[in-house]
């Protein structure tokens, strides 16, 4: 038909431009000229035989015989869009050899009338729709050509011509200047609704891009909805799912809209402590901590009324609003003291309670209230040679000393049984969680076993079996299970997974495996699972890290099975660790270094899209994550360069800044501010130094806490990379604690100083800290 109108307008087509279709088609020429013109001569063909007449590539695609368009016919469906293309832009040449002083909007016309006239060659009785009659006839005209009306369909439309290719863009589009850029907020656990404000009489499909990858094509469970308006549609918003959305039609993304997603969430809120009995003439602080998307403000009652009018010297408010402190506090301080945190999605409050009472005077307050530091919570539990220390870190003192012959509760097994030919008896860990300041775990390499601690008894209360050498533990709270990767042997060649199920409950526990890919265990190197925040309170997804491949495998954490594997291949990343946010769901990957040394970039996995996005800019390095996801610290010791990103409330990473060292990181510790709500320190261990850096990461401040003596060797701690702990005492602590080869000291990270060293606790390099259960 597009010839016809050629020969009809400009005469025969020239033997020269068959030639140029042929070479550039790629066809051979014999038998393009039999798909094209069933063996007549091309001079003289009116049609071709070739062309679907609904010059539809969507139907084309569709269509069952589209591999095969005439019987016999061994051209391409890409050959023949090529054949059409050529003859059109033959066509085209031939306007604009005539119009070379017209716009562009004048040609786009021109070709219009290319369309209507290709269209009104078939529609014989102007009524708007080529019926299978009007069909027929053109076909009797041009000798019984085998074409038929694609898809079954009863008749054209002039829109169905619309799609051809080179001719599309005379479809008109357009875009208001004020929504090229929308804002959207949306509360986590509601639904959203993106709509694309692009619109034209002959728009294309919407197509949607997060990241500048295509979401359409995607099976997502929880996006999805790309219907005729071509709205975007998430039905449980999450805060992975904040941050930039683009949509534009079918072929015209030069033409796009951008939407924002922002995800508020409600405040949760946490307060310390929740009662407290204070003599009259001491001091007295109250804290509070709120976290929610935006941030939340604070404010506090004082028995239900606001205390904010009663300010003094004697009562004031710190840390932004976050303290409640109280100096020589009297009778009348006596009360319930509600801290209230609001924001756009929320509002949450909780309690809490002072007593201001003589010592002498025994009542309830005085027996529910425990000292700080003095009950069964908010104590270090060190593991070390001689066995388990429990140290409350006010005054340094010991609250308990578990020795390796002691038995376990109710069992004949001891703590750290002797081995034949040691000398003494003493104990091997690596490392240890916490299960809801119930239960500590730790792991025995050498005995093959995982040991529970009870914190109610502070006795050692079960041995579970594992497969031999575990060496990395991670306490899963959404599920309640304890992950163990265990290396089979030393040189790591056996490696498996385990879970512990029921974690927190008082039952027998055993291990369960993993399940394997490919019926091999031998691939495990290490596994990631995300923390749980106060606003974040279930992870479902985790990683397993395979020896020496490109790859992520994703794992789902309830039913323990694979479920994705995530390619690397194209970055040639063999992943060596992990760090995530949840504010817009992003994987932070440190890869290993390549075969001649080089250190690559941190790669960014999406998880809404589970897709590799691209490099984090030039930040090389472990990745860290701070306990609100507001911070991403970058330790690349190599380089002796710490790099710091602050992450925003829409998921936007922003740019680095850098502290240089020459500390040789080994671990860090997160700690929230004592100065300023909603902000975070870090306190960085030496794997080689005597030092421990501080950095305050709002502002790049630094310090350092000097003279905590030698750690042990690296060649002397194998289990991990760690060989200087550090271990902060949660989210209300002020203490933390690093050890050294023999010793373990305690820092106040209120005061910025060494608190106190405990002597004599030899590779005490495995520590826990429980709160108040």
């Amino acid at each position: 038909m597009v010839l016809k109108l050629w020969e009809q307008q400009y005469g025969p087509l020239a033997e020269n431009s068959l030639n140029l279709l042929v070479s550039d088609v790629g066809c051979e020429k014999g038998r393009l000229e039999a798909c094209l013109l069933q063996n007549e001569s091309f001079g003289r063909r009116s049609s071709i035989s070739g062309l679907q007449l609904t010059l539809d590539p969507v139907a084309m695609s569709n269509s069952q015989d589209s591999t095969n368009l005439l019987k016999g016919d061994k051209c391409k469906p890409t050959e023949y869009t090529k054949v059409k293309n050529m003859l059109l832009d033959l066509q085209n040449r031939r306007y604009i050899a005539q119009s070379k002083d017209k716009t562009f909007d004048e040609k786009m016309v021109l070709k219009k009338i290319l369309i209507d006239q290709m269209f009104n060659y078939f529609d014989s009785d102007s009524n708007g729709l080529v019926d299978t009659n009007e069909l027929s006839q053109i076909l009797v005209q041009q000798r019984n050509i085998k074409c038929s009306l694609q898809q079954n369909d009863a008749f054209i439309l002039l829109v169905s011509v619309y799609v051809i290719p080179k001719l599309k863009k005379v479809v008109q589009l357009s875009l208001p200047e004020d929504q090229k850029l929308s804002i959207t907020a949306a509360t986590v656990g509601q639904s959203a609704v993106l709509s694309c404000a692009i619109q034209g009489t002959l728009r294309p499909p919407i197509i949607w891009k997060r990241n500048n990858v295509i979401l359409n094509s995607l099976d997502l469970e929880d996006i999805n909805d790309f219907g005729d308006d071509g709205s975007l549609y998430i039905t449980k918003v999450t805060t992975t799912h904040m941050g930039n959305y683009t949509c534009y039609a079918d072929g015209y993304d030069k033409l796009y809209q951008t939407h924002i997603l922002q995800v508020n969430v409600p405040p949760v809120i946490r307060v310390y402590p929740e009662s407290q009995a204070r003599e009259p003439g001491v001091t007295a602080s109250l804290r509070c901590h709120a976290e929610g998307i935006p941030n939340p403000q604070l404010g506090w009652l004082k028995n239900g009324i606001d205390i904010t009018p009663k300010l003094s010297k004697q009562l004031t408010l710190q840390a932004n609003g976050s303290e409640v402190h109280i100096s020589n506090v009297r009778y009348e301080d006596t009360g319930a003291y509600t801290c209230i945190a609001k924001n756009e999605a929320g509002v949450d409050e909780d309690i809490s309670s002072l007593f201001v009472e003589d010592s002498a005077r025994k009542t309830l307050a005085n027996i529910l209230w425990r000292e700080q530091g003095l009950g069964i919570g908010n104590m270090f539990y060190v593991f070390y040679e001689d066995g388990i220390k429990v140290i409350q870190p006010v005054e340094c003192e010991f609250q308990r000393h578990i020795k390796p012959s002691e038995k376990l509760l109710g069992f004949q097994d001891e703590v750290c049984p002797k081995a034949d030919a040691d000398p003494v008896q003493q104990c091997v860990w690596a490392t240890a969680v916490n299960v809801k300041d119930k239960f500590i775990y730790v792991s025995q390499p050498t005995l093959d076993r995982v040991l529970i601690v009870d914190v109610q008894s502070q006795k050692v209360v079960q041995a579970v079996s594992t497969d031999p050498v575990p060496v990395k533990l991670h306490y899963d709270k959404s599920h309640d299970q304890v992950w163990v990767l265990s290396w089979g042997n030393m040189e790591k060649n056996s490696p498996t997974l385990q879970v512990i199920t029921q974690a927190s409950g008082s039952v027998s526990h055993h291990t369960i495996h993993t399940q394997p890919v490919g019926n091999q265990f031998d691939r495990v190197d290490d596994f990631f699972i995300p923390a749980t925040t106060l606003i974040i309170n279930h992870i479902r997804f985790g990683f397993i890290l395979h020896k020496d491949e490109p790859v992520l495998q994703k794992i789902d954490l309830e039913t323990m099975s694979y479920i994705k594997t995530i390619s690397l291949k194209d970055y040639n990343c063999i992943p060596q660790s992990l760090a995530y946010t949840h504010l817009g769901g992003y994987f932070f990957i440190c890869c290993k270094p390549d075969t001649t040394g080089a250190v690559l970039p941190q790669l960014i996995v999406d998880s809404v899209t589970d897709s590799v996005i691209g490099y984090n800019g030039d930040v090389t390095g472990t990745p860290h994550i701070s306990p609100d996801g507001h911070y991403l610290v970058s330790i690349d010791d190599g380089k002796g360069l710490m790099r710091i990103q602050s992450i925003t409330m829409r998921g936007e990473i922003q740019d680095a800044f850098d502290i240089h060292t020459n500390l040789h990181i080994s671990d860090v510790a997160f700690q929230p501010s004592f100065t300023e709500a909603h902000q975070y320190n870090v306190y960085c261990s030496s794997s080689t130094q005597t030092d421990v850096l501080f950095v305050e990461l709002s502002s790049g401040k630094v310090k350092m806490v000097k003279s905590l003596k030698e750690p042990v060797k690296a060649g002397e701690w194998p289990w991990n990379s760690k060989n200087r702990l550090i271990k902060d005492s949660g989210l209300f602590g002020q203490y933390l604690m690093t050890p050294s080869k023999e010793s373990l000291f305690i820092l106040d990270g209120r005061l910025n100083k060494l608190n106190c060293e405990i002597t004599e606790v030899e590779r005490g390099n495995t520590v826990i800290w429980v709160g108040e259960a």
